[in-house]
């Protein structure tokens, strides 16, 4: 993401915007490719180097912020290591002792400093198997410019590929709890992401913000849970009314509490706000309005409004969530549609609010005449997993709730308490009419569901 001084935004009365870049532009196209290529050809090279030429380019540029913005979201997809023979402590140690042994630090420094300094290297690098180059260059390959860029993108440098192999990686992002589908970095993914990241700026000092999905719930949710952000979940129309039901709803809506809203300004919880935005352009349609928190630099704050939907024309480089969370839902799905049967399958129609989770059914079970059943299947075997789903299904608590469960988990009826009518057990697969069976009798009229 771009740091916050790199942020460009325009404030207008009590709304704040931020200002994207037109990615056809011609100027920022140009730039855009020359930042890519420098970074290509600065593969293996020093991170300092790499920094030095991105300043030139800004001294001819009249946008700072641009360029350097840009830069910045490329630096994320670097890895920088430190490249030695040996490891730098110990080279520096060495030399260190070696030129206090024989040429202790004097007030008046004598004729032959050259050669004493030649013949210190000479006599380390012989120590230690390794060339005078690699001695001198290794010295300080840990300081922070010294490192090399191994890795950008997809792209690797072929001289340090062994070395990135074996050695502790920088990595710039910060941001590896994130997922990222596969890329490759082009002026019109680079001017795309741009866009994207001077909008997530803006939620950096954001206390709250409320989003409106109609689409893409598991995959929204799951960032939502990824960032730990707090939250309550309403069903919504087709307008973006709140429901009473969620078996009426044709979307959510999930209020996103930033800790400045509760205790005091910190920038901490807008970050993870900010984080979770590029979860929404996975959606076809969605709506986002925070509250920004504006001190304009002085000691009175105001609230500033910030609103985006999927006409903004962003695009997420997050990875959506698969169509299946197993074999065992897809084949179900693919034996449904040969199935002759009343009733639709529909996946992950339902986002169950249990306040601090949510719970994702995988499927909800939906007959012509309005009666309703949510589907779940519980097929992992890891214990925790196990436990966490058991714990949520109990929590649900909802009449129309029947589960499948695998018979090779370590669970048995008595995991179900109050509810082991409503579980179908399986062996390898679950069979259509055996679901449909147990639709029938719990399925409730879908508008009187609580």
């Amino acid at each position: 993401m771009l740091t916050a001084n790199l942020a460009r935004s325009r404030t207008h009365e009590d709304t704040i915007t931020p200002l994207f870049i037109d990615a056809s532009e011609q100027q920022y196209r140009e730039t855009a490719e020359e930042l890519i290529q420098i970074f290509e050809a600065h593969l293996g090279e020093p991170k300092g180097d790499l920094e030095d030429t991105i300043d030139q380019l800004t001294i001819a540029d009249t946008d700072y912020k641009v360029v350097q913005g840009l830069a910045k979201l490329l630096k994320d997809e670097c890895e920088f290591e430190t490249v030695a023979p040996v490891e730098p402590h110990e080279i520096r140690q060495r030399l260190f002792e070696k030129a206090n042994e024989s040429y202790p630090i004097v007030r008046q420094p004598t004729l032959g400093e050259d050669t004493q300094k030649l013949e210190v290297y000479s006599s380390v690098a012989d120590a230690l198997g390794i060339t005078l180059e690699e001695c001198h260059q290794g010295m300080y390959a840990d300081l922070e410019e010294h490192k090399r860029l191994v890795r950008f993108g997809h792209r690797v440098s072929d001289e340090c590929q062994d070395a990135a192999e074996s050695s502790t990686t920088t990595q710039l992002t910060g941001d590896s709890e994130e997922s990222y589908a596969a890329d490759t970095i082009t002026p019109d993914w680079l001017l795309t992401r741009y866009n994207l990241a001077l909008a997530q700026a803006v939620l950096y000092d954001a206390t709250e913000m409320r989003v409106r999905v109609w689409d893409s719930f598991a995959t929204v949710f799951s960032y939502v849970k990824l960032f730990g952000l707090m939250h309550r979940i309403y069903p919504i129309d087709s307008n973006g009314n709140r429901v009473g039901s969620t078996d009426a709803a044709d979307g959510y809506e999930a209020i996103l509490d930033g800790a400045a809203s509760l205790f005091s300004k910190s920038r901490k919880y807008g970050i993870r706000m900010a984080n979770f935005l590029p979860a929404l352009p996975l959606c076809d349609r969605w709506e986002m309005e925070a509250d920004i928190l504006d001190d304009g630099g002085g000691s009175t704050t105001q609230t500033l409004s910030f609103a985006l939907d999927d006409t903004d024309d962003l695009s997420s480089h997050y990875a959506a969530q698969s169509d299946f969370d197993s074999d065992v839902e897809r084949t179900l799905a693919q034996k449904w549609e040969r199935a002759n049967t009343d009733w639709e399958l529909i996946q992950e129609d339902d986002v169950l609010d249990l306040g601090a989770e949510v719970m994702l059914p995988d499927f909800a079970i939906e007959h012509s005449d309005g009666r309703r059943v949510i589907f779940e299947i519980v097929g992992f075997w890891t214990p925790e997993y196990l436990a966490e789903k058991l714990a949520k299904i109990r929590e649900a608590n909802r009449d129309n709730l029947i589960v499948a469960v695998s018979e090779r988990l370590d669970c048995s009826s008595a995991d179900f308490d109050g509810m082991d009518d409503r579980v179908l057990w399986f062996k390898s697969g679950i069979h259509v009419y055996d679901v449909v069976e147990l639709a029938e009798e719990y399925a409730i009229e879908a508008f009187s569901a609580e």
